[in-house]
């Protein structure tokens, strides 16, 4: 009895002096984030627009998280191998992904992987978008959506797209348009949305869907930009109409971007990212410098973020079902 009284007592005790170092601040606090330099995986190699606009919100992070914030460059499976390297990757907030939500919403459907994006990362924010262009050969007797339309008609399968690779979201906006205007094409794949254009402006493929590398050809009369396979206008040609607005509605797709994070990463460290990456997409700089890629800063929270890549995987992986569509 005597024993138990006295180990009682001590257990008093020892709680006594921990609410009391407690109180006078003498137990460390949770080491903050971030502590250590932040690391940005991109699926994408250098100099692409996934990497250049990783880089320009690195810049930006980097200051407001006061560490460096590193891009690492994983090319490989259209974003597939970086994706698996932010799945092995330690949840503690210090590694995240930047791709095209094409990543989740697309490339289940196209490829064989172990990982699964939708189960294995942790959506954090968008970080932008492109919109997608219908531009033609300038030869091409069709000024408009609708008299293209009716010229692959009337010619069934004599008019042919090129895209940057089956799968690919250029690709994926083409066949939209195809089945929405019930015209029948033919779909010629290259090896990346360059040497698609470059064969459109030769005159080997009649139209593509571009991502906005098109732009000085398009100024300079070397392509014919008929319209802007998205559900607005573009704010780069203001003048120029949707496909919806000439009579195809159905075909908008745009490429969004985002930032995702291990799956376990501390919620608190994902919201935390997701308002730096707010932050740093209002800045007047950073606009003008996604313009120079033919992008727009467009900012969604992790909820909205998450909505948005609900609504595309619905509306891709249905497309890539019913077309039969494979990668590569």
């Amino acid at each position: 009895m005597i024993e138990t009284l006295r180990r009682r007592s001590a257990v008093r005790a020892a709680l006594a002096a921990f609410a009391l170092a407690c109180a006078a601040g003498a137990v460390p606090a949770a080491e903050p984030w971030p502590a250590k330099p932040v690391r940005i995986v991109v699926g994408f190699a250098p100099g692409g627009s996934t990497d250049v606009m990783a880089r320009i919100v690195a810049q930006s992070l980097a200051e407001s998280l006061g560490q460096p914030v590193v891009i690492d460059n994983k090319p490989g499976a259209s974003g597939n191998i970086a994706v698996s390297e932010v799945v092995r990757a330690a949840a503690d907030g210090h590694t995240f992904l930047i791709a095209p939500t094409s990543v989740e919403t697309a490339n289940p459907w196209l490829f064989k992987s172990n990982v699964l994006p939708s189960r294995d990362l942790a959506p954090v924010a968008s970080v932008g978008k492109t919109q997608m262009y219908l531009v033609t050969r300038p030869q091409i007797e069709a000024t408009n959506v609708r008299e293209l339309v009716a010229l692959a008609k009337a010619r069934p399968g004599s008019l042919s797209f090129a895209s940057a690779g089956s799968g690919t979201p250029p690709h994926l906006a083409c066949e939209l348009f195809k089945q929405a205007s019930g015209a029948p094409m033919t779909h010629v794949p290259y090896r990346g949305a360059a040497p698609a254009l470059q064969d459109v402006m030769a005159g080997q493929a009649d139209f593509v869907c571009d991502p906005g590398i098109a732009f000085p050809h398009i100024r300079t009369g070397k392509v014919k930009l008929l319209g802007i396979v998205s559900a607005k206008r573009s704010p780069f040609f203001p003048d120029v109409p949707t496909v919806a607005e000439q009579g195809v509605q159905g075909a908008d797709l745009d490429i969004w971007f985002g930032m995702w994070a291990p799956k376990g990463t501390p919620p608190e460290v994902v919201a935390r990212m997701s308002r730096e990456l707010g932050r740093a997409l209002a800045q007047p700089g950073l606009k003008q410098r996604y313009g120079d890629l033919g992008a727009e800063p467009v900012a969604m929270d992790t909820g909205e973020f998450r909505a948005l890549l609900a609504r595309e995987g619905e509306q891709l992986s249905t497309l890539i079902r019913e077309q039969k569509i494979a990668a590569e």
